[in-house]
């Protein structure tokens, strides 16, 4: 969904100062959505759900990819895609996660990098199968030359992409009916939260902060932006936008404060993103005019929901919603 920092994988936060734009474009720009398809039906595995069957072949953005029996050491490097397998029920299969995955608790996590992956640690786990966010220092061919199946799942670009990214998921660890579930649950419970929250919203502004100094946003056209979109609100990075930026541009104070945004969303609101909370959003120079200051309405969100794709997506739609209909009606 978004570019993240070193502690997390790509969806609406991870961005540090010195990195923001890169992380941005390189991560996010070209995420293309992940697709599935049926594998060919052989004998399930004993102790495989009736519906699962293997090998089966499956699609990510890595290409196509087959999984020859159903997986059981499974390693995470993504946090997403941690919250995917248990949410689909694959959580006993999952034997080592990366450091920056601490959801559901208890997870398995280990000192195993997403960002910078180091594949002689990754194989002490013996992995059949691993899943992470992007392929960096080699790892999908490192991993494939010893015969590990990987499966990589960038940052969702649309709600669509991460629908897919779960059914995918159980599809390739033998949970294909709990994954639809999963995804259909989910998708029940924003439509509900949407339709509670109603439609005469669409003259509220916002500003979707992901990080201070500099003011990194998110635009319309990134994952959370389109999330936000579900309930009308005007996006005030969208008219600062630049085609370089890929959807997460770098915003002056001034324009952020002469824009007047009715709603402001943190991201970036835990100590170890500089700890920005609406205390500390009203006392920076000039933002004590801003109507989202004035009238209470700066939200510090779930910063772990807000910077992932995964079950937790209807929390964060949940998050939006509220302040929404707290805010002064236009």
């Amino acid at each position: 969904m978004t570019p993240h920092p070193a502690r997390r994988t790509p969806l609406v936060r991870a961005l540090s100062a010195a990195t923001a734009l890169v992380a941005a474009t390189a991560v996010l720009a070209g995420c293309s959505s992940s697709k599935s398809s049926g594998g060919t039906a052989s004998a399930a595995p004993a102790g495989s759900p009736a519906a699962a069957s293997f090998p089966v072949t499956v699609t990510p953005s890595n290409g196509s990819v087959t999984i020859k029996s159903q997986p059981q050491h499974i390693v995470s490097l993504s946090p997403t895609a941690t919250e995917d397998l248990y949410a689909v029920g694959a959580g006993k299969q999952v034997v080592a996660v990366d450091s920056t995955s601490n959801y559901p608790s208890g997870v398995p996590t280990s000192s195993l990098s997403g960002l910078t992956p180091n594949i002689e640690a990754i194989v002490k786990y013996s992995p059949d199968l691993v899943i992470a966010s992007q392929d960096a220092n080699g790892l999908v061919a490192g991993l494939t030359k010893l015969g590990v199946p990987v499966l990589i799942e960038p940052a969702a670009t649309k709600l669509d992409d991460a629908y897919q990214q779960i059914n995918q998921i159980g599809q390739a660890t033998g949970h294909t009916a709990e994954a639809t579930q999963t995804v259909a649950d989910m998708k029940s419970k924003i439509d509900a939260t949407v339709k509670q929250a109603g439609s005469g919203h669409g003259n509220l502004s916002y500003f979707w902060e992901v990080s201070a100094n500099p003011y990194y946003s998110a635009t319309s056209s990134t994952f959370v932006g389109q999330v936000a979109s579900l309930f009308g609100l005007k996006n005030i990075a969208d008219a600062a936008a630049k085609a370089s930026d890929g959807g997460y541009p770098q915003l002056a104070q001034e324009y952020i404060v002469s824009a007047q945004p009715q709603l402001v969303f943190l991201t970036d609101n835990d100590a170890a993103d500089g700890g920005q909370t609406p205390q500390v959003v009203a006392a920076r120079p000039g933002w004590s005019t801003i109507p989202a200051v004035k009238n209470g309405q700066v939200i510090g969100l779930n910063d772990d929901v807000a910077s992932r794709w995964g079950p937790r997506l209807p929390e964060l739609v949940s998050e939006i919603a509220q302040a929404v209909q707290k805010a002064p009606a236009q």
